[in-house]
């Protein structure tokens, strides 16, 4: 189902039979849900995460749920920088990548700083591994690109960073952490990487789309149980539930990241998430029409140093000349 820009019908999905997608953090929450949407309509999904064990039984949860789900499992853990290039690498050997959700991530920080591959581990988890493992998916999104108009990448942004009030980042917070600081200011470094990569996939005449997507306030204690994926205490539940007229549920949140990897009236730059902010189905709002959550994060300026600072951090440079389009 293709609608307008402010419908969309995840019950109806357009059959996805033939392509290929990678959904990041899948074993819970809106990857979880992402990856069964996608399966449900036919996709072959590549599940990952970085738990032998939560993988299993995400895989075997969407099996039951989803007769006949073409599903993969690899393990991926964004915060090991080697173990992000080795799968780059293994999902180069794919007949093809249509698109890939950049969804793993930290959402409860510690309240403590604390590092993991050498970065402040919010910094790394959230920002960092996508930067590189997309990186590292070029060649093969821009593939998908040119010989489907499907490559695609979605970043997974937050209504958090309405709240994030100037353009300056302090990456590491070694001197100012706090749990919500550091969550808050990788949303924006995302969003950041995503309007930044689109500007400069289209400098390089690259064939994908990168786009942002963000859940509203979706909390699992509003979602349904699933055996091995989300098994909520009843407490937990209960005051989800007291929050109810202003969120939803993880399933509900994931439509938005959805409808990014799929939609064609999405264009690069472009952020999707709930028509009421923080609840409602996914609606596009255009990147020539930045919004509270994106207004900042898309100046040119601010998108140059965060990229640069990341090109450090990782020493990752992305292949855009291998993954370039032929000229016209």
């Amino acid at each position: 189902m293709v609608g307008s820009r402010d419908s969309w019908d995840a019950r109806a999905l357009p059959s996805l039979a033939g392509r290929t997608y990678l959904v990041t953090g899948a074993t819970s929450g809106l990857g979880f849900f992402s990856a069964e949407q996608l399966a449900a309509a036919g996709a072959h999904v590549i599940l990952s995460g970085r738990n032998v064990n939560k993988l299993t039984a995400a895989r075997a949860a969407i099996g039951r749920r989803v007769a006949g789900a073409s599903l993969e499992s690899m393990i991926i853990d964004v915060t090991k920088r080697s173990v992000v290039r080795s799968a780059a690498a293994s999902l180069s050997s794919h007949d093809r990548l249509d698109g890939v959700i950049l969804n793993a991530g930290i959402v409860h920080p510690p309240r403590k700083r604390e590092e993991v591959d050498g970065h402040e581990v919010v910094l790394t988890t959230n920002v960092l591994g996508h930067f590189a493992l997309a990186a590292g998916l070029l060649p093969t999104l821009a593939k998908a690109g040119r010989d489907y108009g499907t490559g695609r990448m979605v970043w997974l942004g937050s209504v958090s960073t309405a709240s994030w009030k100037t353009i300056k980042v302090d990456p590491e917070l070694t001197e100012n952490y706090s749990g919500p600081r550091a969550y808050v200011q990788s949303k924006f470094m995302v969003q950041t990487l995503a309007a930044e990569a689109q500007r400069r996939l289209d400098e390089a005449n690259v064939a994908v789309t990168s786009v942002i997507a963000h859940p509203g306030y979706s909390l699992s204690g509003r979602t349904e149980a699933v055996a091995g994926v989300n098994e909520v205490r009843r407490l937990k539940r209960f005051f989800a539930n007291l929050q109810a007229p202003v969120s939803q549920s993880k399933e509900l949140g994931a439509t938005a990241q959805v409808r990014a990897l799929i939609d064609p009236l999405v264009q690069g730059g472009d952020l999707i998430g709930p028509a009421r902010t923080f609840t409602g189905p996914p609606r596009i709002y255009p990147a020539a029409k930045p919004t509270k959550l994106t207004e900042r994060s898309r100046r040119p300026e601010v998108g140059r140093d965060v990229w640069e600072f990341c090109e450090s951090a990782t020493r990752t440079v992305w292949p855009f000349t291998a993954a370039q389009s032929p000229r016209d």
